[in-house]
């Protein structure tokens, strides 16, 4: 999706105008979560760009969005940009860290006159 949204509209309330541009913001990042995944991939990412306009838009993440979009219209911004891009993501496992705490199981096995 990229899309250019009006924040200022003759004759419409500017707090219901940000509304709808958010909405259209979570209906199009829901319906991409319903698409079937290709075998191999784990979920859907998204890579994101937010700004005044569509050259002066740097990426952003996308649980930053609609708190960017919120910032624009206070700020009396008469557009914003918003480019959402679905990509493949694969999970990647934690490493092992040394510095876990152990399991009941193991200190139970540790305690003395047990």
């Amino acid at each position: 999706m990229r899309k250019t949204f009006q924040l200022q509209v003759e004759g419409k309330h500017p707090d219901r105008v940000l509304d709808a541009c958010k909405h259209d913001v979570r209906k199009y990042v829901k319906r991409q979560r319903r698409v079937p995944l290709p075998e191999g991939v784990d979920y859907w990412d998204f890579d994101c760009k937010f700004g005044p306009s569509e050259d002066k838009a740097q990426s952003v993440h996308l649980a930053t969005l609609t708190g960017l979009m919120d910032s624009a219209a206070a700020e009396g911004a008469a557009q914003c940009y918003v480019e959402i891009v679905a990509k493949h993501g694969h999970r990647q496992a934690r490493p092992a860290d040394a510095s876990t705490p152990a399991t009941t199981a193991d200190t139970a096995e540790q305690a003395p006159g047990g």
